[in-house]
């Protein structure tokens, strides 16, 4: 039976109407496997009938690479005529689009069968589904998602090349600068812009901090009680930063690793179980967490490996993973440690959680999402046992065992059953089929490196 609770009626459209007269158009759009948006622009007079009856889609948008293309091998082309699904809006995501010079509204959608069940294909309901089964096992999730990415000097971007900005004062990044005030300063007026943007937009967003390389910031999104709205605000966030770069005249990338020389962007999903009530079934006093906890730890530990295609869905995304980086080299975990994949964090016992350190920037937060969480339930079900956490350096302990490119983390996908259960088989097939054309696409490129490297030596 399909969870209709997070869809939202036609009073959200009609109250935001009245609140906001001068909104003449809206982006509508849902987010596809490879956590690109994809969707269509509403006039004013358009929205309540979004609401109230839904928008059309064709079943292609949700088998597209990352560059748009079509992969016909997932059946959702030809095989269906492309026919339409019907998607709803969400719940809670009505929102300006502030960095936009016509006053402009945005909505997620989610994608329906024609007998009304969730897609198969669409990230967000394999991310409702786990989410699903982690209640009727008695678990309900709380996350938050904490983002890092790299401002850009906008002009070289549209060139193709990245460059680390110049501040409005004239003074441009370019050496290692971790967690200094004076690059915040530097940037206010972009920065002032995004926390007026996700204030108007509802979205929580707390901490800013200027990361390890010139460019490099993260902004901490404060925890939901429902996974799938942080996942939301994930998405939100990413397009809000997006936009109010380009209209400082930066760019704003989620690349994993957009310079060979900087560190990388990581994703890092915080995460923990509660009751019911909303109790935190992590804490507890004990010194390496709570039974439940090392169940959790120990499902993650176990699935990390077959799930790294989820976590880093791009060639680009296996440049960050390498000793001393901050990302992981093997399945390990400790307490207040960044050595590792899995951190669960210091503070108040009440406020213990994960912090699954193992994705980059750009990985789809619906998916990473959905695979952190059936991991953990996993764990939990079959009351693993985790190894023994690290003390001190991870680096220096962690046997490196996790894939290292691509093609093997899509080989050992493919032959996950754990991912096929917990996900969806369907789901599964469809996001490894289209990474896997994706690959394929990806390296019958001939690149200027391959004639810089080859042309006249080989």
């Amino acid at each position: 039976m399909t969870d209709n609770s997070f869809i939202a009626d036609l009073s959200e459209a009609e109250d935001f109407l009245k609140a906001n007269p001068d909104v003449v158009q809206f982006e509508t759009f849902l987010t596809d496997s490879s956590g690109v948006q994809r969707g269509k622009i509403l006039r004013r007079s358009e929205l309540p009938g979004a609401y109230k009856h839904g928008r059309p889609l064709p079943c292609s948008i949700l088998s597209l690479d990352i560059k748009g293309a079509d992969v016909e091998e997932t059946g959702l082309v030809w095989d269906e005529g492309d026919s339409d699904r019907m998607c709803r809006p969400v719940k809670g995501t009505l929102t300006r689009a502030p960095w936009k010079a016509t006053p402009t509204g945005q909505f997620i959608l989610t994608s329906y069968e024609k007998d009304g069940s969730g897609s198969l294909a669409d990230p967000r309901h394999a991310l409702a589904r786990v989410v699903a089964d982690c209640h009727a096992a008695g678990l309900y999730p709380a996350a938050a998602v904490e983002l890092e990415f790299y401002l850009l000097d906008g002009k070289a971007a549209a060139e193709g090349r990245a460059v680390p900005p110049t501040a409005p004062n004239g003074f441009a990044q370019s050496e290692f600068q971790a967690y200094l005030l004076q690059d915040l300063s530097d940037f206010a007026p972009f920065l002032d812009d995004v926390y007026r943007a996700a204030d108007g937009a509802g979205l929580p967003a707390r901490t800013l901090i200027s990361e390890y390389s010139p460019g490099q910031l993260e902004i901490v999104l404060e925890h939901r009680t429902d996974p799938l709205r942080a996942c939301d605000d994930a998405i939100l966030w990413k397009r809000l930063v997006k936009g109010v770069a380009e209209k400082h005249g930066y760019a704003a990338t989620f690349m994993a690793k957009p310079f060979a020389e900087f560190a990388g962007s990581g994703t890092h999903l915080h995460v923990s179980f509660c009751d019911a009530d909303g109790r935190n079934l992590f804490a507890g006093e004990e010194p390496d967490g709570n039974l439940l906890l090392r169940h959790a730890i120990a499902g993650l530990e176990a699935t990390m490996a077959e799930s790294m295609a989820m976590f880093a869905p791009n060639a680009n995304s296996y440049r960050r993973f390498k000793p001393n980086s901050y990302a992981p080299v093997g399945p390990a975990w400790a307490i207040d440690n960044r050595s590792v994949p899995i951190r669960v964090t210091a503070g108040p016992p009440q406020t213990r959680h994960l912090e699954h350190r193992v994705c980059g920037a750009d990985a789809n937060p619906y998916v990473a999402m959905a695979t952190v969480l059936a991991g953990m339930l996993e764990g939990v079900e079959q009351k693993l046992e985790p190894s023994k956490p690290i003390v001190g350096n991870g680096y220096a302990q962690i046997a490196p065992s996790l894939p290292r490119f691509w093609p093997d983390a899509l080989r050992r996908a493919r032959a996950s059953e754990f991912l096929k259960r917990r996900l969806g088989e369907r789901y599964a097939d469809v996001f490894l089929t289209i990474k896997e054309a994706e690959c394929d696409r990806f390296f019958a490129e001939v690149s200027d490196r391959d004639f810089h490297w080859y042309l006249r030596l080989a």
